[in-house]
């Protein structure tokens, strides 16, 4: 097939939804479809890197508070004819922005099949950002952006139940895999370690992901430093970057902040620690959580999204309730003070990573294009929110 996948954020950038595009492409391309990547223009992007691969860039402009990342405009002439001149035979749209919104319309106004992932709980995050009351508005565009949609993609099997209930329709599982080769035990690196002041034998605890507030990282940190009571020596490291790194290295002067890091680099960092502290309660996955899982890491999250798909707590990993936040730290000092059942449970995590390889992902998500490139497009629905909801917000 000719596949057109639009998405705001695709590496270089770093974070689950951009690495997430990046492997479902490299993968389909493997299997020889032809693929027009639409995305924002990134100065640090490289060139193709496939001769079946065309990259087509638009103007973007930052997002607030995320530096290098960026929203595409709307540029609904200019896709309209980029569809009409390439003809693919789906559109695959990756994230609901201006760019995606733009794309879905341009489609459907020529009758070409539409598919999406819900990838963010983008109605979640309002609270985060000082912006409660514009929930129900979010998940009303959400809800009719992925109901134009042949089918919608999503990564986790409680995250569709409660779609359902909010009127999404037409779901379909997609799950998602581990890079068992780039992760792993194998890249654990004592000169790291020493840089962080741990010895051989000092734990180190770990976080990966965006600086910012809905990833409730002073959780993380409380956790830590309930813990660090029992074990004086465990570590704190916090890999990524974002709107709250600097308020959070001002409060916490003790933990060290990595920033970002990549490819080798962040498979360094995560096979270097031991415990992987996960306290978001946001995410519609999770990646890191399988990569610390593959990297050989005893993980603690919040027992929903990926932590629920692939932990048994106490065997291969650590689960609390939901947004309990007292038991999440009560469950981090358990662990600490019972290191000795740290080795199983760490090589019980490797395991259960190399059963879930990206193969898998990408074959699932081949046949799911396909199914939806055979559907009929209809006419174009124009209100976003329903009269009754227009009512309610």
């Amino acid at each position: 097939m000719h596949i057109a996948l639009v998405t705001e954020t695709y590496p270089p950038e770093v974070n689950g939804v951009a690495m997430t595009n990046q492997r479902l492409v490299r993968g389909l391309l493997a299997k020889g479809h032809r693929i027009t990547l639409i995305k924002p223009r990134h100065q640090e992007a490289p060139p193709a890197e496939h001769a079946s691969l065309q990259v087509h860039e638009v103007f973007g402009i930052p997002i607030p508070n995320y530096a290098g990342l960026k929203l595409g405009l709307p540029r609904p002439g200019e896709l309209e004819r980029l569809f009409e001149a390439d003809k693919p035979d789906i559109v695959h749209v990756a994230t609901e922005g201006p760019l995606g919104f733009s794309s879905l319309r341009s489609a459907r106004k020529l009758r070409i099949p539409v598919s999406s992932t819900f990838h963010t709980n983008f109605q979640d995050y309002c609270a985060d950002y000082g912006a409660a009351f514009a929930a129900r508005w979010m998940m009303a565009y959400l809800r009719w952006f992925h109901n134009q949609c042949a089918l919608t993609t999503v990564p986790d099997p409680s995250l569709i139940q409660r779609l359902e209930k909010d009127g999404v329709q037409r779901l379909q599982m997609l799950g998602r895999g581990a890079d068992t080769v780039l992760f792993s035990p194998d890249k654990r690196d004592p000169e790291l370690r020493r840089s962080w002041g741990a010895a051989a034998h000092s734990p180190v605890a770990l976080y990966v992901g965006r600086v910012a507030a809905e990833k409730d990282i002073p959780l993380t940190l409380e956790a830590w430093a309930a813990a660090r009571k029992h074990c004086p020596e465990l570590k704190m490291v916090v890999v990524g970057d974002g709107p709250v790194r600097k308020k959070l290295e001002r409060q916490w002067p003790e933990v060290h902040f990595a920033g970002m890091r990549y490819d080798e680099d962040l498979a360094r960092h995560y096979a270097s620690a031991d415990i992987f502290i996960f306290a978001s309660t946001s995410e519609t996955f999770g990646n890191v959580v399988i990569e610390a899982m593959a990297s050989g890491l005893a993980v603690i999250t919040y027992d929903y999204a990926a932590g629920k798909q692939f932990i048994q707590s106490g065997s291969n990993g650590h689960l609390v309730s939901l947004a309990d936040r007292q038991a999440f730290i009560q469950c981090t000092e358990s662990v600490i003070q019972e290191q000795s059942k740290m080795p199983p449970i760490r090589t019980a995590a490797r395991a259960t990573a190399i059963n879930y390889p990206w193969s898998a992902t990408i074959d699932r998500f081949n046949h799911l294009l396909q199914k939806a490139a055979k559907t009929e497009q209809t006419t174009p629905q124009i209100d976003i929110v329903s009269n009754s909801e227009q009512s309610t917000l």
